[in-house]
C-alpha cells in the first residue's frame, strides 16, 4: 500500500494509474488522504530528516528556479499608430 502511494508521488501519475501490484488505487488514495489530513506524512518526513541530519546524510542546499515564462504578446503593449505615408515625403 505504502509503495503504491510512494510510486504515485514519485511519478506524478493519476491515482487510477497505480499498478495493480500495489492494490486498488482507491485504497491507496484513501490511506494517503487520511494520513495527510492527520499529519502522519509530515511526522514521518520530519523524523527521517532529523535522523539523517544527525548522521550527516542530509545536504541542505537551496535552488532557485531558473525557468523562463514567456509573457503573452499583448503584454508588450499595443501597436503605435503610423503616420500616413504621404506626410513624410520631401517634394
Amino acid at each position: 500500500m505504502i509503495n503504491g502511494i510512494l510510486w504515485r508521488l514519485r511519478t506524478g501519475a493519476p491515482w487510477r494509474d497505480i499498478p495493480q501490484r500495489y492494490g486498488p488505487w482507491q485504497t491507496c488514495y484513501e490511506r494517503y488522504k487520511r494520513w495527510d489530513d492527520d499529519g502522519t506524512w509530515a511526522r514521518l518526513l520530519e523524523t527521517i530528516q532529523v535522523k539523517d541530519d544527525a548522521v550527516g546524510n542530509v545536504e541542505w542546499t537551496f535552488s532557485i528556479d531558473s525557468s523562463i515564462v514567456r509573457a503573452h504578446q499583448h503584454v508588450a503593449g499595443a501597436r503605435k499608430k503610423r503616420e500616413p505615408a504621404g506626410d513624410d515625403r520631401a517634394e
